[in-house]
């Protein structure tokens, strides 16, 4: 089966050219932080985007000045590199108000360098017929031709998606056919990330192929185990080459969506020494609103003290810190030592085997009708929650799709139960479960 991947879109430029309305108007909500100050983006934002039939993930970069020796914008810089390397196409936005500046030449100089599609984007042309002239002068940046839009009026985005879209790579010629179950390696930094793949490698010996892993700048490792065939996506290796500890997160994450999306199981590594920390809450995050199924990797666990309580303790904290993801299969490894590590194998099986699960209609519906009898489905107002039916709609994540007589009564917390009812009786361990709820009218069976 292909694996569809999302392409990665990243607007880069220098500070004040108006990236983050423009990410916003693309993204069609008030993600950034919008302010007149150079550098006030620090964090890369990410967000999943349409246009037409294509979707597509949009990352926001902090400003690049390219000579600049303030310690804020040389990180920025490096950050906005990093968003270069594993995008697909880049939007290079320039501001028609402050023309040509020497800064924009060099971020078109660093851009050519990238071999990447480049879509040049003159912004703050408010009045295109008008501003003609002032928009060719950006012919002199020798980047391309340049796209007029204004940010704030939303004009001139149609255009503009139009020609970054037709610059997306054919991901399916690209990647082909291929049943390959897809690891994503993530985590903090230090927490023995390829330590883990090294050791997962060396049990094997049997390596198809070591591919220096597409435009994302991951490495993709291909094993062989019991005759099954997996793609081990590493993001170790991938740091700053100048530490700087503060910046480390925002890298990292980057990385963490980069690997996330181009893969089926993400496996959130995490140092028994540390603790699980609000970091591993971030990444994991990710995973989760990305539909991908979990498993959490406590690693470096021969270097803790033991007694016959430790390991209910930690799993205790762990779930703790990561509520939002109690689904996730948890086990306890040592790279150094090579303890447990089999157990990888073992769960990346049963979890792909559960995001994968399809239930049959009929035995849905009877779960489900027998969950509403052990607890009354909510009302208001004299008007009583009815599920009709339930049906599968997808895999990857397992997604349902419920018709109901009246939507807003169906809310969280009984769909909450929903799921618990459906988890007890089918499992689905280490995946999450999306629900998508659908009115009908009872008198005529038909979708309001």
């Amino acid at each position: 089966m292909s694996k569809k991947t999302k392409p990665i879109v990243a607007i880069v430029g220098r500070p004040n050219v108006g990236k983050s309305t423009l990410f916003n108007a693309i993204a069609g909500e008030k993600i950034s932080i919008v302010e007149d100050t150079p550098g006030v983006t620090r964090d890369r934002i990410y967000a999943d985007c349409s246009w037409l039939n294509h979707e597509f993930m949009l990352i926001d970069t902090g400003g690049i000045e390219p000579d600049s020796k303030d310690v804020i914008l040389s990180r920025m810089r490096e950050q906005a590199q990093a968003a270069i390397e594993m995008a697909d196409v880049i939007i290079f936005l320039v501001d028609l108000q402050s023309g040509v500046q020497d800064a924009d030449s060099q971020v078109a100089e660093m851009l050519r360098r990238s071999r990447k599609p480049v879509v040049l984007t003159v912004n703050k042309v408010d009045r295109p017929e008008a501003m003609e002239a002032d928009v060719y002068e950006f012919y002199n940046l020798g980047i391309g031709d340049p796209q007029p839009v204004s940010s704030v009026n939303k004009t001139g985005l149609g255009d503009l998606l139009d020609e970054v879209c037709a610059n997306f790579p054919d991901t399916a010629a690209d990647e082909g056919e291929d049943d390959a179950v897809r690891v994503a390696i993530i985590g903090k930094p230090n927490v023995g990330k390829s330590s883990i793949v090294n050791r997962l490698i060396g049990e094997n010996r049997v390596i198809v192929s070591d591919v220096a892993g597409t435009t994302r700048d991951a490495i993709d490792t291909r094993v062989t185990h019991k005759g099954r065939e997996y793609v081990f996506i590493d993001t170790a290796g991938l740091r700053r080459k100048n530490k700087i500890s503060e910046n480390l997160e925002r890298y990292m994450i980057l990385r963490a969506v980069g690997a996330v999306e181009r893969s089926d199981i993400a496996i959130l590594v995490i140092s028994a020494k540390e603790g699980v920390t609000e970091q591993d809450a971030k990444i994991a995050g990710i995973a989760h609103d990305r539909g991908k199924a979990i498993i959490i990797a406590v690693n470096k666990w021969d270097a803790i003290v033991k007694d016959n309580k430790t390991m209910q303790e930690f799993t205790n904290r762990v779930r703790q810190v990561l509520s939002f993801i109690p689904y996730a299969e948890i086990i306890f490894i040592s790279a150094k030592t090579g303890q447990r590590i089999g157990q990888i194998y073992e769960a990346v099986d049963i979890v792909s085997a559960n995001q994968n699960m399809r239930i049959q209609t009929g035995v849905l519906n009877e779960i489900i009708n027998q969950a509403a009898v052990m607890q009354q489905p909510p009302s208001d107002k004299g008007k009583m929650l009815k599920i009709f039916y339930a049906t599968q709609a997808s895999v990857k994540p397992p997604t349902f799709v419920f018709f109901v007589n009246y939507k807003y009564l169906f809310h969280f917390s009984y769909q909450r139960y929903m799921e618990n009812q459906i988890r007890d009786t089918f499992g689905f361990r280490g995946t999450p479960i999306r629900f998508i709820v659908r009115e009908r009218d009872a008198q005529t069976g038909k979708n309001r």
